[in-house]
């Protein structure tokens, strides 16, 4: 018989689904790695278990913790998921721009849910990122997990989703594209694929109140570039030490209404139900077409599934409130 031990042997072997009509303009095959089909429909998964499973092994993370994080909601999930098959309790912190939904499946699974203001400074005591060490601080027998800097991010990626996108395209992939965030899934499938093949490009995409994009090309840290964002799941107003600019060859930036214009159209054009941040990635492909060849296979990367956006880009009162559609 074939069947898993348990929900966490579901976790990777995505599959790779070719796109079609949204990339008519683009000559090259473009194949999607659809991450959805994780067990928390989200690419976060494979570092949730990975992280978890490093902290048990150095000790950081004791029987009966509980698991501190500050979260876009995916993280909190997959660390949940994780949590309940070993075991333990989570806490997760999100900013007030994420969706209801997301905070919504967090508490379905258990989590204690901390809501904070987005537009403060990282370093604000009121902010997700300062919120959630103080918590790791007072909380006894707790874990911090730090899914920003924490090595185990995009160790994840290079011994799971980085080898999967090689072997499925039959080592053909030339170009790798993705939303940036923590900068785990796109720095540990760079480390994997430009070892195989150096000539491999990763394009990252970043949104519009993000310093990435300007950090990449001056590395200049400019805080004139942060200011809020629709957008979720990419962007920051910090640089993570997963995010390895050395591995990305560059990035180019979407609009917040391009990435929600963009997220209906996945799912009217392609079928694909998809979050937020496929939008931008797919928009953000399309800004690069005229770096793609023919003969080019290029493998765009999509991180979380519709059903947590359902009350914003998938509802058309929302996207007529915020201007993005008539």
């Amino acid at each position: 018989m074939d069947y898993a031990e348990n929900i966490l042997g579901t976790i990777g072997k995505t599959p790779m689904v070719k796109m079609n009509k949204m990339v008519e303009e683009i000559d090259s095959l473009v194949l999607a790695k659809y991450e959805t089909f994780n067990p928390g429909n989200s690419v976060k998964d494979r570092m949730a278990l990975q992280m978890i499973e490093d902290a048990e092994t150095y000790g950081a993370l004791k029987p009966g913790g509980t698991i501190i994080e500050g979260t876009s909601g995916n993280t909190g999930m997959g660390l949940a998921l994780v949590a309940i098959i070993k075991g333990y309790k989570v806490v997760c912190v999100l900013s007030d721009k994420q969706s209801k939904e997301k905070m919504d499946i967090l508490r379905a699974v258990g989590c204690e849910v901390y809501v904070c203001p987005t537009d403060v400074a990282p370093d604000d005591p009121r902010s997700y990122y300062s919120t959630s060490a103080r918590l790791a601080r007072e909380t006894p027998n707790s874990w911090y997990v730090n899914q920003y800097d924490n090595p185990s991010n995009c160790k994840a990626h290079f011994k799971t989703t980085g080898p999967e996108i090689w072997e499925q395209t039959d080592g053909k992939v030339t170009h790798f594209v993705s939303g940036v965030g923590t900068g785990g899934t796109i720095s540990g499938v760079s480390s994997y694929l430009k070892m195989k093949n150096p000539n491999i490009k990763i394009w990252g995409i970043d949104t519009y109140g993000s310093v990435f994009k300007k950090y990449h090309e001056t590395r200049e840290f400019d805080e004139n570039e942060i200011y809020p964002y629709v957008t979720e799941g990419i962007g920051e107003d910090i640089l993570p030490l997963n995010v390895r600019f050395d591995g990305i060859d560059g990035f180019t930036k979407v609009t917040d209404k391009d990435a929600a214009v963009y997220t209906q159209r996945l799912a009217k054009e392609e079928g694909m139900f998809l979050g937020n941040s496929a939008g931008a990635a797919v928009k953000g492909m399309l800004q690069l077409k005229e770096h793609f060849k023919k003969e080019d296979v290029v493998v765009i990367l999509f991180h979380d599934h519709g059903s947590r956006y359902v009350g914003k880009m998938f509802n058309d009162d929302w996207m007529r409130e915020m201007g993005y559609i008539d």
